[in-house]
């Protein structure tokens, strides 16, 4: 997961059968995603009904990117951070929360969830410069999974 919303479905076994997913429940914040939430919806509504199957195991794991080393130790980082945050040591926390955004510039979860923490707003101006240059460098922010 690198940022919200992402959506996993689970069956009832407690098998993942479509990994993280970028998915809305409506079409509010379409205008910025350009994702329409009908398709998931109607993939979703299918897949529960019987009448779609899940993507089978292998195409889950060929979904899936599982996280580095060095994304384990930025998530140690922000970990880190929160803590520290919560102790009221809010300098010390901003160093990991800083730091983690540097081992793993693309994860949104670190970046994007320290700034309020930080005193940032997640939706202001640093987010939208860092966004830009994150979809400069050739990521692609939101990248749904076909219907």
């Amino acid at each position: 997961m690198v940022n919200v919303p992402e959506v996993v479905w689970i069956d009832e076994s407690g098998r993942i059968v479509r990994p993280n997913d970028v998915t809305y429940g409506d079409d509010r914040y379409k205008s910025i995603t350009h994702i329409d939430s009908d398709r998931h919806l109607a993939a979703l509504r299918a897949w529960v009904k019987g009448e779609a199957k899940p993507f089978d195991a292998a195409k889950v794991r060929a979904l899936q990117r599982p996280p580095s080393a060095t994304d384990q130790l930025a998530r140690a980082h922000f970990g880190l951070g929160q803590w520290l945050h919560e102790q009221g040591r809010t300098d010390a926390a901003a160093r990991h929360f800083v730091r983690g955004g540097e081992l793993a510039p693309h994860d949104f979860m670190i970046r994007r969830g320290s700034m309020p923490l930080r005193g940032i707003d997640p939706m202001g101006p640093e987010f939208r410069k860092m966004a830009q240059e994150w979809a400069a460098a050739g990521e692609q922010y939101y990248h749904p999974l076909e219907a």
